[in-house]
């Protein structure tokens, strides 16, 4: 390394040791590994960068301080409800600003990622209260101006972005301080306590008898392409004779979204269990064939595919964890060549960034 005589060079070398949580997106976990930073050179040149990189850390500290990350269901443009994670003011009361964030041409509008919009129709405003694990949401007349289409998505994104909240099992809506049994545009039933068994994205797809089904709620992808994609929930019909639900689940993950959709799925289609799941305290495992593999070559699993399960899965009751085996054998790695020898939780977020 050359040296410039006519100007003062600090040399400076810094070693680290991190632990580094990796994800799809930002959401999950592997394998802790160390890094290395190499040396950094700094000259007095770089004196008002230092002072400005400093003064961009400490009011991204600050930010971070003043907002909570919250989890939205807006309506991308293909006219699927999605979770969105964004950071919002911190406030009192997390779960009414969330619904305030949720209205079309609201505060949220400087935020939306690219093809959002809003779900609750425009200057409707609101109240609530919470009592009991029950969130009684009274709306404003503007809540009824809204698309014929949009009625069962804002019944869908108003119950899945309360029910986030540990303090909400369910949700009661009213409208200028009258009860609602149904929508007000199409009429749809509304029950006395919404959860989210009222489903997301509902797809009947070549279901000629819904009676004897039952829902199950399964993550995709959508999105235009890597680098933007995000999760999509999808409650599809099973059939009842399915006895497991998380069989049923990885079932219709590998199945893939309908034709007719605009989802992705990774998962080859002739993936399979080799074994029915195992739960134990809170953690599944599954045991797959090697047609999980992204490569064969490589022997490794996307790191996307394994978001999935872990959305869809621990989506059910009492499914905390998830670990994954390839033929008997938990020795694996995802497509970034990480280790994936530890069962994954569910992130507390969902879509907090891309891929």
């Amino acid at each position: 390394m050359s040296i410039n005589k006519n100007k003062a060079v600090i040399l400076v070398s810094a070693m680290f040791a991190s632990s580094v949580l990796l994800s799809g997106c930002g959401l999950f976990s592997t394998e802790a590994e160390k890094k290395i930073d190499p040396p950094k050179t700094v000259s007095m040149d770089n004196t008002n960068s230092t002072k400005k990189d400093s003064k961009e850390a400490v009011a991204k500290t600050e930010n971070a301080q003043n907002t909570v990350n919250t989890e939205l269901y807006l309506i991308d443009k293909n006219g699927y409800v999605v979770p969105q994670t964004l950071a919002l003011p911190k406030k009192t009361s997390t779960a009414t600003q969330a619904l305030e964030y949720l209205v079309d041409n609201g505060p949220v509008t400087d935020m939306l990622p690219n093809g959002f919009r809003g779900v609750i129709p425009a200057e409707t405003t609101m109240s609530m209260k919470i009592t009991d694990g029950v969130a009684h949401v009274d709306f404003s007349k503007e809540f009824k101006n809204y698309q014929p289409g949009d009625e069962l998505k804002i019944l869908q994104s108003i119950t899945w972005t309360l029910t986030q909240f540990d303090s909400v099992k369910s949700v009661q809506l009213s409208m200028n301080g009258h009860p609602l049994t149904e929508m007000p545009v199409n009429g749809t039933p509304i029950s006395d306590h919404l959860t989210r068994s009222i489903g997301i994205n509902i797809d009947t797809t070549d279901i000629a008898d819904i009676t004897n089904t039952k829902p199950v709620t399964v993550y995709y992808i959508g999105g235009e392409k890597k680098g933007s994609y995000y999760y999509v929930p999808v409650t599809r019909r099973v059939s009842n004779s399915e006895k497991d639900n998380i069989t049923a689940a990885v079932k219709e993950l590998i199945q893939g979204p309908s034709q007719k959709s605009n989802l992705l799925s990774e998962f080859m289609s002739d993936a399979k269990l080799l074994e029915a799941p195992k739960m134990e305290n809170g953690q599944v495992t599954l045991n797959f064939n090697e047609n999980i593999y992204g490569s064969f070559e490589d022997k490794e699993i996307s790191q996307s595919l394994l978001n999935s399960i872990v959305l869809t899965l621990t989506e059910q009751p009492g499914i905390e964890k998830v670990a994954i085996e390839v033929k008997g054998k938990s020795d694996l790695k995802n497509d970034q060549g990480k280790k994936l020898s530890a069962p994954v939780s569910r992130p507390e977020k969902v879509n907090t960034g891309s891929f």
